[in-house]
């Protein structure tokens, strides 16, 4: 076979499969899958979590404990991946490893800023919906939007201490609660 037949054959048997790492090691498992010589892909999202009393801006794994790796059916050799550093193995269905479309990954791929991060979407907070405040002296209470005041805050109503209590707070330190 010639040479340029056997890399079109090669291209033809690569498809992206799911790993499953060990819990918060998906960036571990990432670079040492890259270190290996492995085409890796880890999905990041940019979130706010509570950090030390104060909700913080972080990147993480879009999906926790899972990441992608592409795999050449017939050249590749399978047996490192349940072994190398954050990985548990690959996820099966049945007897086969859990085949992912390519148009997945390049919708993600897509999706992804410079950074290869995922912006999720915030939902815009409107009058009547319930809310809680993330950040601030007021951190922890809920309460339910009336209006905006302005462009960058919201009049919110507290209920503290039995009493209502109307406050202005910066959009910023508010999340949905569902």
């Amino acid at each position: 076979m010639s040479a340029p037949a056997a890399n079109q054959e090669s291209i033809l048997n690569r498809y992206w499969y799911l790993v499953y790492s060990k819990p918060r090691q998906e960036r571990l498992a990432d670079e040492n899958l890259l270190r290996q010589g492995y085409e890796s892909y880890l999905p990041l999202i940019r979130t706010r979590r509570r950090l030390r009393g104060a909700y913080r801006p972080v990147i993480e794994a879009m999906f926790p404990r899972y990441l992608f790796v592409r795999l050449d059916q017939v050249t590749d050799d399978w047996g490192p991946i349940r072994s190398t550093v954050g990985v548990s193995g690959l996820v099966y269905f049945g007897q086969r490893p859990a085949r992912i479309p390519l148009e997945l990954i390049e919708t993600l791929r897509q999706h992804a800023d410079v950074d290869g991060v995922h912006e999720l979407p915030r939902r815009e907070i409107g009058a009547g919906d319930a809310v809680r405040i993330v950040d601030g002296v007021m951190a922890g209470y809920t309460g339910i939007c009336q209006a905006r005041t302005g462009k960058e805050r919201v009049a919110v109503l507290l209920h503290v201490a039995g009493k209502a209590a109307m406050v202005s707070v910066p959009v910023g330190q508010l999340e949905p609660v569902p």
